[in-house]
């Protein structure tokens, strides 16, 4: 059962690179349960390994937390209670952990070197052991603390041999924790290896520090992806082994998140493969130059982008799949989410994504169009901007399609395709559409409703049907056969543009065939 009470969960990526959005979700998911239950959301960088540290990434994970509406309560750039916030900068505090681990006979010291123990991982495989470890019996031959002398460990102490701190983890012992996704979970102990608690650099590995710090930050739920479920056997020993069993967070394993073939793990290769992006903002990497593109800077809605992701392995039950992130919080329970990975869908992303859109004004688009219409050189009054797009977002899938579709709505300059005029225009109707013109042109109120009558009482009197008349209006005043309802976008053109289109469109067209 979910606690209650005053929660606080963390979100604890690694700056090793951009988070794609199996990553961000995982924060989702955090935020959603935080907010659901008033509790403190925490950002902290897991960074100690160092080796694959990335310059830049840190602030990308945060600056797209950001933009998709995932709140900070605490931590970096934020600050809080408990910092600091990144691990590199609390490394001085680990070891006392570690040797207080060793002290208690729950960890020990051991100075194998990496040759000793690339010896000792071929040795086992050569003897069938497809899955060579250091663990409970490897631990008895190997050099450590344990299969050493205690004169003989204190002379490598003091000479200042390299060594690493090891979890002992106890032999055949059944360690059993209830997931909150996945009920109960049971490991036994010998099929367990020694992890690595504290390195030979003076840093701690991932397994010590981020109980540690999960302890000092009172982090009560710990929700990640399944991909750390094999460690959770691990993280429960080490609070038994600090006396900190009481205190322990309620854990939460994520299903995956899939490629949309179902066939393994959504991986940074598919976004290129699938020519969608799966990472939230454009990137390049100041170490290899690669680069990568954000759902973002495509058109995706931050609010479309919660949506999608919480979808990804949670729902709320019933048939709604639109939600503002306000019907997400509220929604949202873990013991909805699955067991089983979660498909990425890109072609379910965009259906959400156009959803949202369609919720917006057309002012609201307006300003959400503004950069694109900038980059396209285009100046336009806001008030026909926001006119136009609310006339296009039916249609759009992007931000950037409510100008890629409806350019002819910003600019008189038409090109005409000479086999779709060829299939619509008929040179003996020339007069007639010229008649039309003169029509349209005569109106006093040029509104949506006026237009479609007096196109309607054409039709009439010439014995003409929509399919002969309402095509070749569409293409002269927008050049193509796709768009929006032909009496509403003249409408928003407005008289002299339109009559300008039709005028030179039924002269071209007589030329074209």
């Amino acid at each position: 059962m979910e606690n209650a009470g005053k929660v606080r969960l963390r979100y604890a990526p690694s700056p090793t690179g951009p988070q794609h959005i199996g990553g961000i979700r995982t924060a989702l998911f955090n935020y959603l349960f935080v907010k659901k239950h008033g509790g403190t959301f925490v950002f902290r960088s897991e960074d100690t390994d160092q080796t694959r540290f990335v310059p830049g990434a840190e602030e990308y994970i945060v600056d797209s937390l950001q933009w998709a509406g995932i709140t900070i309560d605490e931590g970096i750039h934020v600050g809080g209670p408990y910092g600091p916030y990144r691990q590199s900068e609390r490394k001085d505090m680990y070891r006392q952990y570690a040797e207080q681990l060793v002290k208690d006979g729950h960890a020990y010291y051991a100075f194998d070197t990496p040759a000793e123990l690339e010896e000792m991982r071929e040795r086992m495989s050569s003897q069938g052991n497809p899955s060579p470890a250091y663990d409970h019996i490897t631990r008895q031959y190997m050099k450590n603390s344990l299969s050493l002398s205690q004169d003989e460990t204190e002379k490598r102490l003091a000479s200042g041999d390299a060594y690493v701190i090891r979890l002992k983890m106890p032999r055949n012992e059944e360690l059993k924790f209830e997931d909150l996704i996945r009920g109960w979970v049971v490991f036994n102990t010998s099929q367990l290896d020694d992890k690595v608690l504290f390195k030979s650099d003076g840093m701690p590995t991932y397994h010590l520090a981020n109980v540690v710090d999960d302890h000092l930050m009172h982090i009560t739920h710990v929700v990640r992806g399944e991909e750390w479920l094999p460690s959770a056997p691990t993280h429960i020993m080490l609070y038994r082994s600090l006396g900190w069993e009481d205190t322990m967070p309620r854990f939460a394993h994520l299903p995956l998140v899939l490629k949309p073939e179902g066939n393994g793990k959504l991986s940074k290769r598919d976004g290129d493969r699938l020519g969608f992006p799966i990472y939230t903002l454009n990137w390049e990497n100041p170490l290899t130059g690669e680069k990568i593109s954000g759902l973002a800077e495509r058109g995706f809605l931050p609010e479309a982008y919660m949506n999608f992701l919480a979808l990804l392995g949670w729902h709320p039950g019933g048939d709604k799949e639109v939600m503002t992130p306000e019907e997400l919080v509220e929604s949202f329970s873990l013991d909805r989410v699955g067991k089983s990975g979660a498909r990425f869908d890109p072609e379910k992303a965009k259906w959400i994504n156009q959803q949202h859109i369609k919720m917006k004004t057309g002012a609201e688009l307006a300003e959400l169009l503004a950069p694109t219409l900038e980059a396209a050189g285009v100046s336009a009054e806001p008030a026909f901007v926001a006119a136009a797009c609310e006339l296009m977002k039916d249609r759009a899938v992007f931000i950037p399609d409510l100008y890629e579709q409806g350019k002819f709505l910003f600019g008189d300059d038409l090109e005409y395709d000479e086999k779709t005029v060829a299939k619509k225009w008929k040179k003996e109707n020339a007069g007639l559409f010229e008649n039309l013109r003169e029509r349209l042109f005569l109106l006093e109120q040029f509104s949506e409703s006026e237009l479609e009558r007096t196109v309607h009482d054409f039709m009439e009197d010439k014995g003409l049907k929509a399919g002969e008349v309402m095509p070749v209006l569409r293409l002269a005043l927008a050049g193509g056969l796709q768009g929006p309802p032909v009496s509403a976008m003249m409408a928003l053109l407005g008289k002299e543009s339109c009559d300008n289109r039709l005028k030179k469109g039924f002269q071209l067209f007589n030329t074209l065939i």
